[in-house]
Formats: structure tokens, sequence, C-alpha cells
């Protein structure tokens, strides 16, 4: 009998004028981009953190300081790779996660067939196993001020 374990990641960035907006792995065209360390993609971040935590590694923080010169910049694709490695040794592979953007422009619906097949590449998993859903926050709060953009992952891992 397999051993299941659930994970849960939540993670928030700030939106400005003049940041690229990595979401997914991908790039997206808008005035505004994600604020951070790395390249700031909200998603990868939560996918990390639920994985992690499913885990019990901790989390992304921990693996990935924020205050180590070396993840400047760094494309979160990279730290998502490394994650999966992290798990893999752990003896674990994934059942399926479910993830929410939250985020009141772009639209980021006609994205996500391009997300889930750059994700599924870098996890080297289905896409069948990734589910990604976005919404707005009805304009309120600082989602719907564009101020910020956040996102939350739910994951099960299974132990092989």
């Amino acid at each position: 009998m397999n051993k299941f374990r659930i994970g849960f990641g939540y993670d928030v960035h700030q939106l400005k004028e003049g940041y690229d907006f990595y979401l997914g792995g991908i790039k997206l065209a808008h005035d505004k981009g994600a604020v951070g360390h790395s390249d700031a993609d909200v998603l990868i971040h939560v996918i990390c953190d639920a994985l992690l935590g499913a885990a019990n590694l901790r989390d992304i923080g921990y693996h990935f300081s924020d205050q180590d010169p070396k993840f400047k910049g760094i494309d979160s694709k990279i730290l998502l790779k490394e994650v999966m490695v992290l798990i893999r040794e752990a003896g674990f592979e994934i059942g399926n996660m479910d993830t929410t953007i939250c985020l009141q422009l772009p639209k980021v619906n006609p994205s996500i067939p391009a997300m889930k097949t750059c994700l599924s590449e870098v996890m080297n998993v289905s896409e069948q196993d990734i589910s990604i859903k976005a919404t707005t926050s009805e304009k309120l709060g600082f989602v719907g001020r564009e101020e910020g953009v956040s996102a939350y992952c739910t994951v099960l891992i299974y132990h092989v």
C-alpha cells in the first residue's frame, strides 16, 4: 500500500511596472510584472512549497534563500526542477496537483494550456496531473487593485 501525503502552498508577489511577468514558467505580456528575488513566478513558488511541505522538507525559502545572491533573478523553473529532485530522492512521486491563480489582469485562461505544458516538461509528470485555475478578486483587495498576484496549490504525493 502506498503512503499518500498532501501539501499546500500559498504565495503573493507585488506587481509593478518595468518588470517581466512570469507565471507557470511562461512570460505573459503585461504592463506590470511580479517583484521578487528570483523571477517571482508565484505559481511555481506555490507548487514548490506544496511539494516540499507534503514531503516534510520545509519550504522554498529554506532551500533557496532570498538572502543568497546565487538565486537573484533565477528562473523559477530551475528551482522547481531541484524540488523535483528532492521529492524523488525522498521516495515520492506526484499523484496530482490543483492550483489557483488570483489575478485581476491580465486574463490568465488563454495561457493555461502553455503553462500546463511547461510545468509538465519541467516536472516530468503528465499534464493530466496538473490543474491550473484562475480567478479575480472582483476588484477587491490588493489583487483587485492590480497591486499584486497570489496563488494557491494543493498537491498529493505518494511513496513509491
